[in-house]
């Protein structure tokens, strides 16, 4: 179905710890949207080049390490110059207050902390995804 939302959750950098993304990438997949997971140790280059090759509407990032501040800009960057302005990136783990908004200032959609419920990060993403689909 061609309005079926696909999402591309992803594990950057040196973080080990991908029970958390399992949980939300088997979720999604329950709400209804195709989930491509892309396995640990994940580079921002090899996150963007899956999403353009995937051709997801949605990149959601899962990042306990403590480098989001590092990740997420990049994979921003990587995306625009792609010319993939119109996917919704995403993602949660352990980010303070303060980083999260610095984030969604760069161009993150929304963030979401540890214990977020499953079905918040579905409506959130189908809502995001409609509105860039106008």
């Amino acid at each position: 179905m061609a309005d079926r939302i696909r999402v591309l959750v992803a594990k950057p950098g040196l973080d080990g710890h991908d029970r958390g993304a399992k949980v939300v990438a088997s979720a999604l997949r329950d709400a209804g949207m195709e989930v491509v997971y892309t396995g640990l140790h994940q580079t921002p280059e090899m996150i963007v080049n899956a999403a353009i090759q995937e051709d997801v509407d949605v990149v959601a990032l899962s990042i306990l390490s403590g480098a989001h501040m590092t990740m997420f800009p990049r994979v921003l960057k990587l995306l625009k110059e792609a010319g993939a302005n119109d996917v919704v990136v995403t993602g949660g783990g352990v980010i303070p207050a303060d980083d999260m908004a610095k984030l969604i200032k760069m161009g993150v959609d929304r963030l979401f902390g540890p214990g977020s419920d499953t079905r918040e990060i579905a409506a959130y993403i189908r809502e995001a995804v409609a509105a860039k689909r106008g």
